[in-house]
Order: structure tokens, then sequence, then C-alpha cells
């Protein structure tokens, strides 16, 4: 298509769209003062819905431009449009229940299970015994660890070094442990 044309072919529909507007004053202010009288009463031409570049809907007034949302489909947009336009502008989106998860039972450390089967042992017990016990008892099991006695002599010595007269355990002999009585 040559310039000349295209000129003439945008003219023609420039032409066409003047024709649309309203000729005369009068006409024009009917046609605003319908238009408002259409915005008061609150019908659903007076709100709009715009979607976001994340995918979320919002309803826009038209006049005002405040935005209410935003709705996750577009039938909650709609839904929301009416409403607002039958005059229950106050509604807003029911919040998302959220899903109540039960407590977990909580794991029993492996020093806490030292500390309760020495004290329904009667005597002093070594790490390597106390890992054995807790797992026949079914209080405590390893996750894995290569050397979990080690550790657990190492948890026992800090707790006794910390809280020293306070402490859950006693050193009877070396390597070899017993409840505080």
């Amino acid at each position: 298509m040559s310039q000349k044309s295209t000129k003439t072919a945008n003219a023609t529909k420039s032409k066409t769209k003047a024709r649309a507007k309203p000729e005369s004053t009068t006409q024009a202010a009917e046609a605003a003062t319908a238009e408002q009288a259409t915005a008061e009463a609150g019908t659903p031409a007076a709100f709009q819905i715009k979607k976001d570049a994340k995918g979320r809907f919002w309803v826009v007034a038209k006049d005002s431009g405040q935005e209410h949302g935003p709705y996750d489909t577009k039938k909650e947009a709609t839904d929301a449009k009416a409403a607002r336009a039958s005059g229950a502008a106050d509604e807003t989106k029911p919040a998302k229940t959220k899903k109540v998860k039960e407590p977990k039972a909580k794991k029993v450390s492996a020093i806490d299970a030292a500390a309760q089967v020495l004290a329904a042992s009667k005597d002093p017990m070594n790490c390597m015994a106390l890992v054995e016990a807790m797992a026949t008892q079914g209080l405590w099991e390893s996750p894995g660890g290569a050397t979990p006695h080690a550790t657990l002599y190492s948890a026992i010595i800090r707790e006794i070094a910390a809280k020293g007269a306070e402490s859950r355990f006693v050193k009877k002999d070396r390597g070899m442990f017993a409840a505080k009585a």
C-alpha cells in the first residue's frame, strides 16, 4: 500500500470517529448526565476488571480509580464487581482458612533418653550400654551416626560441667555414669 492510500484510509477512519461523537453541546451534556447517573446508580458500568502482570484480577472504579482485590480468578472479580455495583461495597474477599496441622510427637533427645534409662537403672552404665538400652526400650535410636556412644558421652560431660550440682548425671567411675539421686 502506498503512503497516499494509507493517509486516505486514516482520514476516512477519523471522519467516521468524528461522526460518532454528539454533534451539539446539548447532546454531549445529556450523554454526560446519563453516564454520571449510571455511575451514581452503581451499575456494573461504574467498575471495570483489570488484570495485572502477575495474573491477578482487580476491580477498578472508573471515576476514582480505586482498586479492589486482588482476585485469583476472573469469576471472583466479576462477582466482586457485581457486589460493589449493587451497593455491597464494604464486602471484602473472604480470608483463606489455614490448615490446622496436628502437633507432631516430640522426639526424645539422646541425653534425655539416657537420663530416663539411668533413672530406671540402679547401677551405673557406660555410654555404649546406654545407647543399646535406649534402642531396646524404644526411647531413642541413632540416626545413622558411626559413634553415637561418643556423642552421648560428650553431651553428658558437657552437662555435668555446665550445670554442676544441678546436672541429671553423676560420674561414678571412668566412663561410668549414674542418675543423680
